[in-house]
C-alpha cells in the first residue's frame, strides 16, 4: 500500500490576542506581546502552535488548551486509536449514551449526505478496508479488487443504514463508519471556538482544513495557497480569506497503489475512485462544511456542484480538473 504526501501532514495554529495593536505580528510581538511556541505531534501530524499575548502565561495556557481539546476530540473520532469511541462503534455496532460531539458530527455527516445525494457518505469504510487489504497483499492485482468483492463491500455502504440519536448510535453488521472526510474540519471549528472565547482575535488555524478568525493582525486578509498536486512546492492559486474556512481534497491525499489509479475518494454508488479533478477547494463559514463538501464535490461534475453552492452555504469552489485547467464557481 503506497501513501502519497497528505494534505494533512502539518498542523499550524498562529494566534494574536485581542487588544494588541494592528501591526504585523512580529512587530506586535517585539513591542507589546509575548510569543509562546509549541512544536510536536497533534492528531498524528507534525504541529506548530504560536500565540502572541500580553501575558506569556496566558499564551502558554491557550496552547495547552488547544492541544488538550484536539486530543480529546481525537479520542472520539479516530480510526487509529483502539480505544476511540468510533472504533468501539465499528467493533460492536452500537454505542449507548454516545458523547455529544460524536452525535453532533454524525448528524452533520447525515445532513451533508442528504444534501449531496449520498456523494458524501460516512459509511464508505468497508471500501477503504477492501482496497487497503487488497493492495497490502504480496503480488496484488494492479487492476484492483475483483468485481465480486467490490459488490460485497458496497452492500455494506449506505448512510441510511446509520441510526443516530443522543441515546444511542447503531450501525448494522458489516457497515463501518469513517469520519476522515469531515472530522478534521469539525476539530478545526472547535479549536477556533475555544481560541475566540479566550480572546484571540486574529488567528489562522490550519489542521489540514484551514479556518481564520478575523483578518491578519495587520488588517490584511489571510492568503491561502492552493498547491499544484502534479508539481510539489508549486502554488497553483492564492485565495484571500477573512473569517472563513478553506478545505482542499484531491486524489493525491492518499493513493493505494504506486500508479495512482486507486485513491481514498470513493464513489458510494459504484465503489470506484474519483479522478474528475486534481483538487477541489471549498470556502465557507465553517471548516466542517468545507471539509465534507470538498470530499463530495470531488465526485461531482461542475453542473451539480454549481447547483448546490447556495444550498450548501458555500461562497466559492476552486477546481483543478484532470487536465490541469482551473475553474472558479462563485455564488
Amino acid at each position: 500500500m503506497v501513501g502519497a504526501i497528505s494534505r494533512r501532514r502539518f498542523i499550524r495554529i498562529s494566534g494574536v490576542a485581542a487588544g494588541l495593536a494592528l501591526g504585523a505580528p512580529v512587530r506586535a510581538a517585539t513591542s507589546e506581546a509575548n510569543l509562546a511556541v509549541w512544536r510536536g505531534i497533534m492528531l498524528g501530524a507534525v504541529a506548530t502552535m504560536k500565540i502572541y499575548h500580553h501575558n506569556r502565561g496566558e499564551a502558554e495556557r491557550l496552547i495547552s488548551a488547544a492541544y488538550s481539546e484536539a486530543r480529546r476530540l481525537e479520542r472520539l473520532f479516530s480510526l487509529y486509536l483502539e480505544d476511540s469511541d468510533l472504533v468501539r462503534l465499528n467493533r460492536t455496532g452500537i454505542l449507548v449514551g454516545p458523547p455529544a460531539e460524536l452525535v453532533e458530527l454524525l448528524k452533520a455527516s447525515l445532513r451533508f449526505a442528504e444534501l449531496t445525494g449520498g456523494m458524501f457518505d460516512p459509511t464508505v469504510q468497508p471500501l477503504w478496508d477492501l482496497y487497503a487489504n487488497h493492495f497490502a497483499q504480496e503480488g496484488a492485482d494492479p487492476s484492483g479488487p475483483d468485481k465480486v468483492s467490490v459488490k460485497a463491500a458496497l452492500a455494506c455502504v449506505g448512510y441510511h443504514r446509520l441510526s443516530v440519536s443522543s441515546e444511542r448510535v447503531v450501525v448494522p453488521k458489516g457497515t463501518a463508519i469513517t469520519l476522515n472526510g469531515i472530522a478534521q474540519g469539525y476539530i478545526t471549528d472547535k479549536i477556533v471556538e475555544l481560541l475566540r472565547s479566550r480572546g484571540v482575535a486574529h488567528t489562522l488555524v490550519d489542521m489540514g482544513e484551514t479556518r481564520a478568525i478575523g483578518a491578519r493582525a495587520d488588517g490584511e486578509a489571510w492568503e491561502i495557497g492552493i498547491a499544484d498536486p502534479e508539481f510539489p512546492g508549486r502554488t497553483q492559486a492564492r485565495l484571500p480569506i477573512v473569517d472563513r474556512a478553506v478545505s482542499t481534497s484531491g486524489a493525491y491525499g492518499f493513493r493505494f497503489d504506486s500508479a495512482g489509479r486507486f485513491n481514498h475518494l470513493f464513489d458510494p454508488r459504484t465503489g470506484a475512485c474519483g479522478h474528475l479533478y486534481r483538487s477541489v477547494t471549498t470556502i465557507a463559514e465553517t471548516a466542517t462544511a468545507t471539509d465534507a463538501l470538498s470530499t463530495a464535490f470531488s465526485l461531482m461534475d461542475q453542473k451539480r456542484i454549481r447547483a448546490l453552492l447556495s444550498r450548501a452555504g458555500l461562497e466559492r469552489v476552486h477546481l483543478i480538473d484532470a487536465t490541469g485547467a482551473m475553474a472558479n464557481l462563485v455564488v
